[in-house]
């Protein structure tokens, strides 16, 4: 029984050996495998296809940085300066990183920020905690430099600067209708500004550079040059346009006029030599401006041209025979169709050169009687008259031209002095 019992306890160690000595083989074996799968896949991704583990390393430690170009500077026929720009610094925030780095406290340092930037400290808190994981919010546009100087001593984790600029004009309220002005990331949106936008606008470069978990740049990878923005040189003379606006503002004050517009035009070239509206406003500094007040009148209103017209009515004459130089005329104040033709003074006679020296009225209507209506009609558009000035400033309108096949004969008195 001893030896039978022996036996068997002896074929159990056995059996238990071999299953401890199986399951540690098929262990090894398993362990085996997976070494060599790791191993074959670590070759794979470093030597056979490496190019996914580059793109992703490369991503997380690559950044696309934007090389800025200034505008082009506008300035009068002489090269005087009537926008330029000037270089200013954006404060922007790293939400993440600030939040990383413990968040925003009430230590000195960021009341300091706060105070600096003029927003009290628990709305600055609020818009940088808006997002915790974002990587970019601006704080403040166009701050000067002594001012951001000041901020970057105060090495707050998560807030930098970046280079911008803005745009001032020397002239201010005397060319700000014509030449307009920018917002605030130097996009045109008045006046010349807005109408040469794209050729004041440089391209901007770019800067391909590798960065390290503290956002340090440790490798240039490559860079496009920035391609430099145009100047815009205009046929403004702006000793003329400050002497026109000055005039201009006497004027509508003596006259308790609501507003004025007046255009110096250059009559050998048809160059505009000054273009100015008053009331103005201060392009350099907009708070508190309607938009309204920015409207460029000279453009974008349609006037009646009044007398302007009187010297071509007084040319067709000529040019048609209906009249020489030497002709009188009677300029006694009538009446057509119940309708009284006038001049301001009353004169019994006038010759030509009377009757534009004068502005009459009754004298020009006389003139246009004498003639068939088309023949007005064609001077008028030959001189441009309901026609685009094609200057290329947006927002002009052509004005209103009459399209008649008929005119009564009031119609075509009152067109001859520039009204109906």
């Amino acid at each position: 029984m001893k030896a039978a019992a022996k036996t068997q306890k002896s074929k159990r160690q056995e059996e238990q050996t071999n299953f401890i000595s199986w399951r540690f083989a098929l262990l090894c074996g398993c362990i085996l495998l997976a070494l060599v799968f790791l191993l074959g896949r670590a070759a794979w991704l470093q030597i056979i296809a490496p190019d996914m583990l580059v793109r992703q390393g490369d991503m997380r430690s690559l950044r696309v940085q934007e090389v800025s170009t200034s505008r082009g500077m506008i300035t009068d026929r002489s090269g005087r300066p009537l926008a330029v720009s000037v270089p200013v610094k954006a404060i922007w925030a790293d939400p993440k990183e600030v939040h990383d780095a413990g968040g925003i406290s009430v230590g000195d340092r960021w009341k300091a920020l706060s105070t600096a930037l003029n927003i009290p400290l628990d709305q600055l808190s609020a818009r940088i905690n808006a997002n915790p994981k974002g990587r970019f919010i601006y704080l403040a546009r166009q701050v000067n430099p002594d001012m951001a100087d000041y901020i970057k001593k105060l090495k707050l984790p998560g807030i930098h600067l970046r280079e911008e600029s803005r745009r001032y004009y020397p002239s201010g309220e005397v060319t700000a209708h014509l030449i307009g002005f920018t917002n605030v990331d130097s996009q045109g949106i008045e006046g010349v500004e807005k109408s040469f936008d794209k050729w004041l606008t440089g391209q901007p470069g770019e800067r391909i550079v590798r960065k390290d978990r503290y956002g340090r740049v440790i490798e240039d990878i490559s860079s496009t040059d920035s391609q430099a923005a145009h100047n815009l040189a205009l046929s403004i003379d702006e000793r003329l346009q400050a002497l026109v606006y000055r005039e201009l503002n006497n004027a509508v004050a003596f006259n308790k006029a609501e507003s004025g517009s007046a255009v110096l035009v250059d009559v050998n070239t048809g160059e505009v030599l000054a273009m100015a509206n008053s009331p103005s406003y201060n392009p350099n500094n907009l708070a508190g401006t309607p938009k309204d007040a920015m409207r460029n009148r000279t453009i974008t209103d349609v006037f009646e041209p009044g007398s302007t017209v009187k010297p071509m009515v007084v040319m067709t004459a000529l040019q048609r025979g209906i009249v020489n130089e030497n002709t009188v005329l009677n300029t006694v104040p009538y009446r057509i169709n119940g309708h009284e033709i006038k001049d301001v003074a009353r004169y019994s006679e006038l010759t030509l050169t009377g009757v534009l020296q004068k502005s009459s009225n009754v004298g020009v209507s006389k003139l246009a009687l004498a003639m068939p209506s088309s023949a007005l009609v064609d001077t008028y558009s030959r001189f441009g008259l309901g026609k685009a000035t094609n200057l290329g400033l947006v927002g002009e309108r052509s004005g209103l031209y009459p399209q008649k096949q008929r005119w009564s004969d009031i119609e075509r008195a009152t067109f001859s002095f520039g009204y109906g």
